[in-house]
């Protein structure tokens, strides 16, 4: 099984793992394992397959099964077959920070769609949902921008 971490004392990656799970489960709003996997792959210095995760986090099939999906769909870890393999393996993908924004800005942007919708469906609720639904529509509209900025300036900034 590929070391997450090549020659690192085994005990601090561990413990830096542990601290994957908890910060950045927490912060993204994941369950800790997929933290703990996040952590992994990161410092995986090789892809992973579905096995060799879960002997590294000692965790069932359908556990990783559904880390890895939360991860792949948060734009964070890819999955792929290596040349001449007819198993997949998962990665840290390079541009991750990249990806797990361009999720931010997709599902923001899925939300002003809903705000569109619904102001266009409510102009018969009463003033007070109205106003709702209008902070909704210019909160998200805001969002989509600010994100949209932000993404274009860290790829410059990678790019540079």
């Amino acid at each position: 099984m590929p070391s997450p971490a090549g020659d690192h004392d085994p005990g601090d990656v561990n413990a830096l793992i542990d601290d994957f799970g908890l910060h950045i489960g927490r912060a993204m709003g994941w369950p800790p394992m997929a933290g703990r996997t996040a952590g992994v792959l990161m410092l995986s210095e090789t892809p992973m397959t579905m096995a060799e995760l879960q002997r590294a986090l000692d965790a069932s099939k359908g556990s990783m099964s559904e880390t890895t999906r939360l991860l792949m769909v948060s734009g964070t870890v890819r999955r792929f077959k290596e040349p001449g393999s007819r198993q997949y393996v998962y990665e840290w993908r390079d541009d991750a920070w990249t990806g797990c924004l361009q999720h931010q800005l997709e599902q923001t942007t899925e939300l002003l769609t809903l705000a569109e919708n619904a102001r266009a469906r409510g102009a018969g609720l009463p003033s007070r949902q109205r106003g709702r639904i209008r902070e909704m529509h210019e909160y998200y509209t805001f969002m989509v921008r600010r994100l949209e900025a932000l993404l274009g300036e860290y790829e410059a900034s990678r790019d540079g």
